[in-house]
C-alpha cells in the first residue's frame, strides 16, 4: 500500500501532476461544477 501512496506523491510532484492539480481546483472552484457536485451526492445520499 506505501508504493501506491509514494507513486501518487511521486505524481503530485511532477509538472503533469502540478497541472492536474491546477485544473482540478479551478473546476471545483467554479460555481455551477460545485452545484452540480451537490445535486450528485444528494442523489447518492437519497439512494
Amino acid at each position: 500500500m506505501a508504493g501506491i501512496l509514494d507513486r501518487i506523491k511521486q505524481y503530485s510532484r511532477s509538472p503533469q501532476g502540478r497541472r492536474t492539480i491546477a485544473t482540478a481546483r479551478r473546476t471545483a472552484a467554479d460555481p455551477r461544477n460545485r452545484a452540480k457536485a451537490r445535486a450528485w451526492i444528494g442523489r447518492l445520499r437519497r439512494r
